[in-house]
């Protein structure tokens, strides 16, 4: 039976995930304060940036745990299947 291999992240990865998340926004959050527009406008764009940040964490989070379910029953299946074999003897005859 082969377990499949457990991938995980490295240190550098995770940094530079969270280093472009805190750019981008940053960078974003900057370009709505120095628009030349008023206040409410400047306000409006920073709740579409909230929600657009919400969103894309809702969204990782919702494909990461259909991935992890995949897995899962993939793994059951495999265990079913492998539990199916080894009480199968092929040498076995059915007398009647």
């Amino acid at each position: 039976m082969s377990t499949p291999l457990r991938t995980r992240n490295t240190a550098a990865y995770y940094f530079q995930a969270v280093a472009s998340f805190v750019v981008s926004t940053g960078a974003t959050v900057l370009g709505i304060a120095y628009l030349p527009v008023n206040a409410w406008e400047r306000a409006f764009l920073g709740l579409g940036l909230l929600y657009t940040i919400t969103s894309a964490i809702t969204l990782a989070k919702v494909v990461r745990d259909k991935q992890e379910e995949s897995q899962l029953i993939g793994r059951v299946d495999q265990a079913r299947l492998d539990k199916l074999l080894a009480e199968h003897d092929l040498f076995k005859v059915d007398v009647p």
